[in-house]
């Protein structure tokens, strides 16, 4: 069952996905036709999950479920991460870059690899206030409240 987002429970647990590239309006169009069919047939152990799902920023997919009424299991994970790369191979794009970054900079979204974070930070092109996306928050309260922080606040310094 599709729910909106702010109907669902802050403890919803949430998987972000980040595209290698921006989509297309266009793109995005269609891409949210797969998202919500796969939403409404989403189960686990043959129990329908209570969910919500979006393209944030032209880029981001997350995946929200509300586990108060049925619980995702790891059949119910398993059939996510193939809805993913089913999309990522429809849509041309490569949601498992997990060592590529995104920041924001005057309302524009980057990308870095973690290689290049140090350096960045040397030359002083991204500081302790550069807004990160943090892909790792595991609830929808998280991703509401710190999805985006200051990397001086982010488990990117960790790459500095």
């Amino acid at each position: 069952m599709i729910l909106d987002l702010i109907a669902l429970d802050n403890s919803s647990k949430v998987w972000i996905y980040q595209a290698n590239r921006e989509f297309t309006y266009e793109e995005l169009d269609i891409a949210r036709e797969y998202i919500f069919h796969f939403l409404n047939d989403w189960t686990a152990h043959n129990n329908e999950l209570t969910s919500y799902g979006n393209i944030f920023h032209k880029r981001f997919l997350a995946l929200f479920v509300d586990e108060s009424n049925a619980g995702v299991s790891g059949c119910g994970i398993d059939k996510s991460v193939k809805f993913v790369e089913f999309l990522g191979k429809k849509m041309n794009v490569d949601f498992f870059d997990r060592m590529t970054h995104a920041y924001m900079k005057d309302e524009e979204i980057f990308t870095i690899s973690h290689q290049e974070l140090p350096i960045a930070y040397a030359q002083k092109h991204i500081n302790d206030h550069t807004l990160f996306f943090d892909n790792l928050v595991k609830t929808k309260g998280e991703f509401l409240d710190s999805w985006i922080k200051p990397l001086k606040n982010s488990w990117h310094t960790r790459f500095l």
